[in-house]
Protein backbone atom coordinates (compact mmCIF):
# COMPACT_ATOMS: atom_id res chain seq x y z
CA UNK A 1 0.00 0.00 0.00
CA UNK A 2 1.19 3.54 -1.02
CA UNK A 3 2.03 6.10 1.65
CA UNK A 4 -0.34 8.92 1.28
CA UNK A 5 -0.30 12.66 2.56
CA UNK A 6 -3.41 13.50 4.62
CA UNK A 7 -3.89 17.44 5.18
CA UNK A 8 -6.08 18.69 8.28
CA UNK A 9 -7.41 22.21 8.13
CA UNK A 10 -8.69 24.18 11.14
CA UNK A 11 -10.12 27.73 11.72
CA UNK A 12 -11.44 28.86 14.75
CA UNK A 13 -14.97 31.14 14.14
CA UNK A 14 -17.10 31.50 11.41
CA UNK A 15 -15.20 34.74 10.24
CA UNK A 16 -12.83 32.67 9.15
CA UNK A 17 -12.47 30.46 6.16
CA UNK A 18 -10.19 27.31 5.53
CA UNK A 19 -9.96 28.05 1.83
CA UNK A 20 -6.58 29.11 1.90
CA UNK A 21 -5.41 26.41 3.91
CA UNK A 22 -7.24 23.67 2.13
CA UNK A 23 -5.37 25.17 -1.18
CA UNK A 24 -2.58 24.85 0.47
CA UNK A 25 -2.63 21.71 1.75
CA UNK A 26 -3.54 20.20 -1.66
CA UNK A 27 -0.81 22.11 -3.29
CA UNK A 28 1.30 20.19 -0.78
CA UNK A 29 0.60 16.31 -2.40
CA UNK A 30 -2.65 16.15 0.41
CA UNK A 31 -4.81 13.79 -1.47
CA UNK A 32 -7.31 13.95 1.29
CA UNK A 33 -7.87 17.05 3.21
CA UNK A 34 -10.29 17.29 6.21
CA UNK A 35 -11.44 20.54 6.81
CA UNK A 36 -13.57 22.41 10.24
CA UNK A 37 -13.86 25.48 11.52
CA UNK A 38 -14.39 25.08 15.62
CA UNK A 39 -12.78 27.11 18.28
CA UNK A 40 -9.69 26.06 19.97
CA UNK A 41 -11.85 25.56 23.34
CA UNK A 42 -12.98 22.61 21.76
CA UNK A 43 -11.76 19.44 23.16
CA UNK A 44 -10.15 17.21 21.14
CA UNK A 45 -12.67 14.35 21.11
CA UNK A 46 -15.41 17.01 19.95
CA UNK A 47 -13.84 17.41 16.41
CA UNK A 48 -15.17 15.60 14.26
CA UNK A 49 -12.83 16.39 11.25
CA UNK A 50 -9.57 16.31 13.48
CA UNK A 51 -10.71 13.01 14.42
CA UNK A 52 -11.63 11.87 11.34
CA UNK A 53 -8.35 12.59 9.88
CA UNK A 54 -6.23 10.81 12.49
CA UNK A 55 -8.42 7.57 11.98
CA UNK A 56 -7.78 8.10 7.57
CA UNK A 57 -3.88 8.18 8.49
CA UNK A 58 -1.99 4.78 8.82
CA UNK A 59 1.43 3.28 9.51
CA UNK A 60 3.85 4.98 6.44
CA UNK A 61 0.92 8.24 6.12
CA UNK A 62 1.66 11.56 6.18
CA UNK A 63 -0.71 14.10 8.10
CA UNK A 64 -0.44 17.55 7.46
CA UNK A 65 -1.14 20.70 9.08
CA UNK A 66 -0.34 24.55 7.75
CA UNK A 67 1.22 24.85 11.31
CA UNK A 68 1.68 22.61 14.45
CA UNK A 69 -1.01 24.33 16.32
CA UNK A 70 -3.85 22.65 14.32
CA UNK A 71 -2.83 19.77 16.54
CA UNK A 72 -4.04 20.92 19.91
CA UNK A 73 -5.45 23.30 22.42
CA UNK A 74 -2.30 23.57 24.38
CA UNK A 75 1.93 22.53 23.59
CA UNK A 76 1.38 19.98 25.73
CA UNK A 77 -1.52 18.46 23.61
CA UNK A 78 0.15 18.72 20.29
CA UNK A 79 3.18 17.46 21.66
CA UNK A 80 1.33 14.54 22.73
CA UNK A 81 -0.18 13.73 19.54
CA UNK A 82 3.04 13.94 18.05
CA UNK A 83 4.57 11.42 20.54
CA UNK A 84 1.44 9.04 19.77
CA UNK A 85 1.79 9.31 15.58
CA UNK A 86 5.34 8.86 15.91
CA UNK A 87 4.64 5.70 17.77
CA UNK A 88 2.12 4.60 15.29
CA UNK A 89 4.64 4.95 12.39
CA UNK A 90 2.86 8.05 11.28
CA UNK A 91 4.60 10.93 9.96
CA UNK A 92 3.73 14.72 10.37
CA UNK A 93 4.46 17.73 8.13
CA UNK A 94 4.03 21.36 8.95
CA UNK A 95 3.56 23.52 5.95
CA UNK A 96 6.18 26.46 7.96
CA UNK A 97 8.94 23.96 7.96
CA UNK A 98 9.28 23.85 11.45
CA UNK A 99 8.17 19.74 11.62
CA UNK A 100 8.49 17.55 8.87
CA UNK A 101 9.30 13.72 11.20
CA UNK A 102 9.70 11.79 7.61
CA UNK A 103 12.71 14.42 6.67
CA UNK A 104 13.72 14.18 9.94
CA UNK A 105 14.05 9.88 9.47
CA UNK A 106 15.86 8.55 12.57
CA UNK A 107 15.77 11.81 14.63
CA UNK A 108 12.40 12.44 14.54
CA UNK A 109 12.23 10.85 18.35
CA UNK A 110 15.13 13.15 19.21
CA UNK A 111 12.80 16.49 18.07
CA UNK A 112 9.81 14.70 19.56
CA UNK A 113 11.62 14.47 22.74
CA UNK A 114 12.93 17.53 23.17
CA UNK A 115 9.28 18.78 22.04
CA UNK A 116 8.05 16.60 25.14
CA UNK A 117 10.59 17.96 27.54
CA UNK A 118 9.68 22.05 26.55
CA UNK A 119 6.16 21.13 27.68
CA UNK A 120 6.96 19.41 30.88
CA UNK A 121 8.98 22.87 31.40
CA UNK A 122 6.05 24.68 30.35
CA UNK A 123 3.60 22.35 32.83
CA UNK A 124 6.00 23.07 35.76
CA UNK A 125 6.20 26.90 35.46
CA UNK A 126 2.85 27.03 34.94
CA UNK A 127 2.26 24.98 38.28
CA UNK A 128 4.99 26.93 40.12
CA UNK A 129 3.35 30.38 38.94
CA UNK A 130 -0.05 28.94 39.90
CA UNK A 131 1.19 27.93 43.17
CA UNK A 132 2.82 31.45 44.14
CA UNK A 133 -0.16 33.27 43.33
CA UNK A 134 -1.93 31.13 45.80
CA UNK A 135 0.49 31.59 48.54
CA UNK A 136 0.75 35.00 47.73
CA UNK A 137 -3.63 35.97 48.16
CA UNK A 138 -3.83 33.63 51.06
CA UNK A 139 -1.12 35.58 52.75
CA UNK A 140 -2.44 39.42 51.66
CA UNK A 141 -5.77 37.62 52.38
CA UNK A 142 -6.55 37.88 49.36
CA UNK A 143 -9.42 35.76 46.96
CA UNK A 144 -8.49 32.45 46.48
CA UNK A 145 -11.62 31.71 44.34
CA UNK A 146 -15.50 32.23 44.11
CA UNK A 147 -17.12 34.99 45.11
CA UNK A 148 -15.74 36.73 48.12
CA UNK A 149 -18.61 36.79 50.97
CA UNK A 150 -20.40 39.44 51.94
CA UNK A 151 -20.49 40.88 55.77
CA UNK A 152 -22.66 41.78 57.99
CA UNK A 153 -22.76 45.47 57.24
CA UNK A 154 -23.40 44.99 53.42
CA UNK A 155 -26.23 42.30 54.15
CA UNK A 156 -27.85 44.88 56.93
CA UNK A 157 -27.66 47.52 54.31
CA UNK A 158 -29.42 45.60 51.38
CA UNK A 159 -32.28 44.27 53.71
CA UNK A 160 -32.87 48.28 55.04
CA UNK A 161 -32.89 49.49 51.79
CA UNK A 162 -35.50 46.99 50.23
CA UNK A 163 -37.67 48.41 53.19
CA UNK A 164 -37.61 51.54 52.41
CA UNK A 165 -38.56 50.30 49.29
CA UNK A 166 -35.93 50.52 46.92
CA UNK A 167 -35.74 48.15 43.71
CA UNK A 168 -33.27 44.92 43.39
CA UNK A 169 -31.26 47.28 40.66
CA UNK A 170 -31.17 50.45 42.86
CA UNK A 171 -29.89 48.13 45.72
CA UNK A 172 -27.09 46.91 43.15
CA UNK A 173 -26.48 50.09 42.24
CA UNK A 174 -25.70 51.15 45.92
CA UNK A 175 -23.92 48.66 47.32
CA UNK A 176 -22.00 47.08 43.97
CA UNK A 177 -23.69 43.32 44.89
CA UNK A 178 -24.92 40.77 42.44
CA UNK A 179 -28.37 40.70 41.80
CA UNK A 180 -28.49 37.25 42.87
CA UNK A 181 -26.67 37.84 45.97
CA UNK A 182 -29.24 40.80 46.56
CA UNK A 183 -31.65 38.13 45.71
CA UNK A 184 -30.04 35.50 48.29
CA UNK A 185 -30.01 37.61 51.22
CA UNK A 186 -33.66 39.21 50.52
CA UNK A 187 -35.05 35.88 50.62
CA UNK A 188 -32.50 34.05 53.34
CA UNK A 189 -33.84 36.91 55.92
CA UNK A 190 -37.48 36.19 54.47
CA UNK A 191 -37.27 32.59 55.27
CA UNK A 192 -35.92 33.67 58.81
CA UNK A 193 -39.36 35.49 59.23
CA UNK A 194 -41.58 32.62 58.29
Amino acid sequence: MTARSVGYARCSTASQKTDAQVAALREAGCAVVFEETISTRVKEKDRPQLQAALNAVVEGDELVVVKLDRLGRTQVEVVSRLHQLQEQGIHVRTLDGLVNTKGLGKFAPVLIGLLSGLAEVERSLIQERTLESIQHRRSTGGNLGGRPKTNQAKERLVLRLRDEGCSYRSIREQTGLALSTIRRIISEQEAVSC
